[in-house]
């Protein structure tokens, strides 16, 4: 819904509903790759898929999960462009630079996943059945001949790499718009506030159950499947849930949008 209200209203054609557009495809991309394989082995009980499109599944759940961390970190930097430079926002964020960096990003995250997944390609595969609950890295890594450690540990320092980096990126982005915030009068704040609210409930959803995995393997502290499931679905569901409600609800112009559909109906 929020897609196609951007694309048919020419007002919204702004860079910060085009990045709430591509923030509404990545998730589209992160639960549809995930959710099948999920809903076939956690409520059918068919723990068995093919090999070619487990691996496609693989790919892209883990290019939406690059993605989300991209894009959070996009919409970090927008935010921090509109409230330290209102007046000329328009000037040093424009629509094209917009899609271009959006542009990159996508490349740099298809381009981190196909290295991912070239260490997989040449390995020998002995086993059908899937040990967790839908197609990821790790999950088609147990079905293979081989021992798993070097290329988990391969993995864990990517994603360590990607998740610091955009986290700290984000936060370091709030830490400056805070600092202009204290400069703003009483008004501005209110409205920054808001402005910055819906942005800071989505990095949330997304980043705490990645800390909490995070956290407790450091700590040593051995998960059970069911208890792992449960942090993996909450990270993939729980972002893709509340993105479109608070990007509907909390934005203005899609809210009347909303609003006037349901006034003239």
């Amino acid at each position: 819904m929020n897609i196609l209200f951007i694309i048919n209203d020419k007002q919204l054609h702004k860079p910060m509903y085009l990045l709430i557009c591509n923030l509404a495809v990545v998730d589209i991309l992160y639960t549809s790759s995930a959710s099948p394989t999920m809903i076939g082995v956690l409520v059918a009980g068919v723990k068995t898929i093919s090999y070619v499109p487990c691996f496609i599944g693989m790919f892209a759940f883990h290019l939406g999960g690059i993605m989300e961390m991209f894009a959070l970190s996009i919409m970090a930097f927008d935010r921090l462009i509109a409230i330290s430079c209102p007046f000329k926002y328009h000037s040093y964020l424009t629509n094209v630079r917009t899609l271009v960096l959006t542009y990159i990003l996508w490349i740099v995250a298809c381009g981190i996943m196909s290295g991912i997944s070239a260490t997989l390609l040449p390995l020998p595969h002995c086993y059908s059945k899937l040990k967790y609950s839908f197609c990821e890295y790790a999950a088609i890594m147990r079905t293979t001949c081989v021992d798993p450690t070097p290329y988990f540990n391969l993995v864990t320092i990517i994603m360590f790499f990607l998740i610091f980096f955009t986290f700290a990126f984000i936060c370091l982005s709030y830490i400056l718009i805070i600092f202009f915030v204290k400069l703003s009068s009483n008004n501005n704040k209110r409205k920054m506030g808001s402005t910055c609210l819906s942005h800071l409930v989505v990095v949330t959803c997304y980043y705490c159950p990645v800390f909490i995995l995070i956290v407790l393997t450091r700590m040593g502290v051995v998960l059970t499947l069911e208890a792992r499931h449960g942090l993996m679905i909450g990270k993939i569901l729980g972002p893709c849930l509340v993105n479109p409600f608070m990007y509907c609800l909390r934005t203005k112009e899609i809210r009347c949008k909303i609003f006037g559909i349901f006034r003239n109906s």
